[in-house]
């Protein structure tokens, strides 16, 4: 498989982003992973010149200080260039009802529940990616 070229995890918690970091390098999806532990990390290392571009973005929506969706309403305001270059997945635990009919309308490519599994990284490969992990 054909790795991409860099992902970006942005979630508060470390035990998550361990874990997720682990099984990306497990399945070798990519050599580049960077880490965030908010949107607003996030939003400043997307906007750090020569822009960090990101071919998977993994956000959580619950996050202190700026969380998923106010990430993704200050993400709609990066040049369209960056933003067409970068699929953004939500990774969540369960999702308010108001934020459900919110998300219809922001700059996603799909939503996957935590824990994220080889299972779920495949499918998101196959669907965004036209790839998909080698069998075992």
């Amino acid at each position: 498989m054909e790795k991409l070229p860099r992902i970006l995890l942005v979630d508060d918690d470390d035990t998550t982003n361990f874990l997720n970091e682990h099984l990306l390098n497990k399945l070798k999806v990519t050599d580049h992973i960077q880490i965030t532990s908010g949107g607003e990390q996030a939003l400043a290392l997307l906007a750090e010149p020569p822009p960090y571009v990101p071919t998977l973005l993994l956000l959580d929506l619950a996050m202190p200080g700026m969380g998923g969706m106010e990430f993704l309403d200050a993400y709609l305001h990066l040049p369209q260039a960056r933003r067409d270059a970068t699929v953004i997945v939500v990774l969540a635990t369960s999702m308010d009802a108001r934020d459900m009919n919110r998300i219809n309308d922001l700059p996603i490519a799909g939503l996957v529940s935590k824990p994220l599994t080889a299972e779920k990284i495949n499918t998101l490969l196959q669907l965004h990616f036209n790839r998909q992990l080698p069998t075992e």
